[in-house]
């Protein structure tokens, strides 16, 4: 599994209460990397808060692992 991966699932795991419904898909090409995440509708009050702020966080953070791995990080949240 990639660092990003890894990452996003253990930050999304401390915020929602159903673990099991996390799913994470990663798609790579040479610029970019896609991460999408699919919680439970009852969690996404929580990895959205209030006006993104909690999702915006996280954007950043990955932003900052991508500097690492010189690609873009652009996280997706699917409802």
């Amino acid at each position: 599994m990639n660092n990003e991966v890894e990452f996003l699932q253990y930050v999304v795991e401390n915020l929602v209460e159903h673990k099991d419904d996390i799913q994470i898909e990663r798609k790579e090409d040479e610029m970019w990397i896609l991460l999408t995440l699919k919680v439970n509708e009852e969690d996404m009050k929580y990895v959205i808060w209030k006006a993104g702020n909690v999702v915006n966080s996280i954007r950043n953070l990955l932003k900052i692992l991508g500097l690492k791995a010189q690609k873009r990080i652009n996280l997706k949240v699917e409802w």
